[in-house]
């Protein structure tokens, strides 16, 4: 991240596509990203925050056409849920950027326009294999170094099929860009967080760059070429300058704005969009003659089992269930502190439900909750300045300043988990400090000593409150209410920290508000107690309305591929694809009425909208419908072969 002395903090998320709900994996790009942002405001800059929505692309068109939408009409019936969601997790962004916005439009086509007058941009032809769900051309290098044989190659970084393209091309030239890249690099190691991705794109820069295909002419949903009406922008020409384009690239009269924004501060991105980033996106600015991004924040993939979490694959967990079940801070909290940004993290509900009780409800909820209980119990709600610091309170502000100094290293350089890591260090010795000066012993006949003890706490969960601020924004506003605090704002509250004494007076509030709840532990539900609940409905007969029958989403999906699910002898594991709704997990007790071939490649009806559930350790997404003749199950399929995602009516 920027240094401290500057004045402004730009920040970006990778632009999402809207061909679904957002997911686990957009929201933890985001939150990483409005951690930043509220540090930074904690450091009194002024901070942009951009992220925002990829809409154009023949992925696009496909899923709008499979639905039967004109593809803008299609892209936006997504851009509310993204929006409601980052609204609930509290993402405060400045700018919410579309690739469909005119400014945008305009902007990219004044970009190409320049880059076209400096001879960068040349029209030629292109032929080779490409991937449209990654909306990336598969190289010769892709190609040796995956060892990929096939006539037909899958994507080196999908794995599905490719396409064989052939077809006229406008091209930017990015070979002429590989020893400044190369340079680059070299000057400035800590482009990239972390290191080894950096290895990873010198490695590929360095084995040599091809020009870069930035137009199509088979498909015609995206920003026209300018000059030549037969192509559309190519996605990757076309997204990243959205970076440029959110704060007033090319636009007239926002020349001021975006002199001071640009560049970026700090750009967060998945791993699997790095090449992108670290090469074209570098190489583009090269040729516009503009600052580069001060760092790169690349972060692993969240895994549900062995696989990346992904809308295609069907994996996904929906944060919205989360928050309801959950608590929006809790998500906020286990996501950033506890998934590394190095490496890829699993996503587990026990690990989360843990977390929550052990570090929150536990280490910092109880903690708030004892002093406070004990001060009022003993009538001192009105905490003022002790004449004198112990030992022990003074070795408790020293361990606090520390702490600060070692979290803004980590958060200048990015590694937000290992700094919040440091902040549960410090939440253990204010625990340690209280548990052994025993406040509740010492009122009986030291209330001098008592109301020390309590002031040292009042100060380090103050202090604590603001460390754990953009993680947890609305829950440490209560603990600082709790302390009849108002936030401060209009200064660098980590500098007045460091330099400030505790002199700090506190009015301490009944404690009515739980911080964090302690939870109890769900228990995964079992194929054996769906069936008894299900049942138990069907024999009442219940009659419903219309109203309740159209909240029931029946769609038609192919199974593509049959697992039998360890430890039960009833489920299996369906890889289920609805077109353009994704390939989802389902998991479905019809073991002993079907073998896996006899369900291989058919179609059949599920239910959609269910809410996720927890069966035998995997996450059903959804419910596939069976009729019950005798003691045999017979699929439910259409009479005849239907487009998937087909929803019933």
């Amino acid at each position: 991240m920027d240094s401290l002395n500057t004045k402004k903090f730009y920040v970006t998320t990778p632009i999402y596509y809207v061909n679904a709900r957002p997911h686990l994996g957009s929201l933890y790009s985001t939150l990483l990203a409005d951690v930043a942002a509220r540090y930074n405001r904690l450091h009194n800059k002024k901070v942009f925050f951009l992220t925002g929505t990829d809409e154009h692309g023949l992925k696009i068109a496909q899923a709008a056409a499979a639905v039967e939408k004109a593809p803008k009409e299609f892209v936006d019936s997504f851009i509310e849920p993204f929006k409601d969601t980052w609204k609930l997790y509290n993402i405060d962004y400045t700018r919410f950027i579309r690739t469909t916005d005119p400014d945008h439009v305009a902007a990219v086509q004044a970009w190409i326009m320049r880059l076209m007058q400096q001879g960068l941009i040349y029209k030629s032809h292109y032929a080779g294999f490409y991937c449209t769900p990654c909306e990336t051309f598969v190289t010769e290098k892709d190609l040796a170094d995956n060892n990929i044989l096939n006539t037909v190659p899958l994507c080196p970084s999908c794995g599905r099929t490719t396409e064989y393209v052939s077809e006229e091309s406008y091209f930017f030239k990015l070979s002429a860009y590989q020893d400044k890249l190369l340079q680059f690099y070299q000057e400035n190691p800590d482009f990239i967080t972390p290191r080894e991705r950096m290895a990873e794109v010198v490695a590929f820069v360095t084995s040599g760059l091809k020009d870069l295909s930035i137009s199509r002419t088979t498909i015609t949903w995206g920003i026209p070429f300018p000059g030549d009406t037969h192509h559309v922008t190519y996605v990757w020409a076309d997204a990243l300058n959205n970076y440029i384009t959110g704060v007033g690239y090319a636009t007239p009269g926002q020349e001021k704005e975006f002199n001071f924004w640009w560049p970026a501060d700090l750009q967060i991105l998945g791993k699997d969009i790095v090449r992108f980033h670290a090469i074209y996106w570098p190489a583009f600015l090269m040729a516009s003659n503009l600052a580069l991004p001060k760092k790169l924040l690349v972060h692993g993939w969240i895994k549900v089992g062995e696989h990346k979490m992904s809308k295609s694959r069907g994996n996904t967990v929906a944060p919205l269930e989360l928050a309801v079940t959950y608590g929006v801070d809790q998500i906020r909290y286990y996501l950033v502190r506890h998934l590394a940004i190095t490496q890829d993290s699993p996503f587990s509900y026990d690990e989360l439900e843990q977390r929550i009780n052990a570090d929150l409800a536990h280490d910092l909820g109880n903690l708030l909750n004892r002093m406070l209980t004990l001060a009022i119990k003993n009538n001192l709600a009105d905490v003022a300045i002790p004449a004198q610091w112990s030992g022990a309170s003074q070795a408790l502000h020293e361990a606090e300043k520390n702490t600060i100094t070692r979290f803004i290293t980590e958060m200048e350089h990015g590694y937000m988990n290992r700094a919040y890591g440091i902040v549960w260090e410090y939440i253990h010795e204010v625990n340690k400090y209280f548990h052994v000066q025993q406040p509740w012993k010492v009122i009986k006949d030291d209330q001098e000593k008592f109301a020390e003890i309590i002031s040292a706490t009042c100060h380090a969960l103050y202090g604590i409150a603001y460390l754990c601020w953009p993680l947890m924004p609305k829950k440490m506003e209560i603990l600082l209410d709790q302390l009849g605090i108002k936030m401060a704002s209009g200064s660098d509250i980590f500098a007045l920290l460091l330099s400030t004494p505790w002199t700090k007076k506190f009015n301490l509030k009944n404690n009515e508000t739980v911080l964090f709840k302690q939870i109890e532990q769900k228990k995964e539900i079992t194929m054996t107690e769906e069936i008894k609940s299900v049942q138990k409905l069907s024999s009442v007969h219940q009659t419903i309305g219309i109203e309740d029958l159209t909240k029931i989403e029946l769609r038609v999906g192919t199974i593509e591929n049959v697992q039998i699910v360890e430890k039960s002898d009833k489920l299996y594991a369906l890889k289920v694809n609805f077109g353009p709704f994704g390939i989802r997990q389902i998991l479905s007790g019809v073991r002993k009425s079907f073998k896996p071939d006899e369900l291989l490649n058919k179609q059949a009806l599920f239910v959609c909208n269910l809410a996720p559930r927890m069966m035998m350790g995997m996450e059903s997404q959804g419910m596939m419908l069976v009729a019950k003749e005798g003691s045999s199950l017979v699929l439910m399929s259409p009479a005849t072969h239907v487009t998937n995602g087909t929803q019933l009516s």
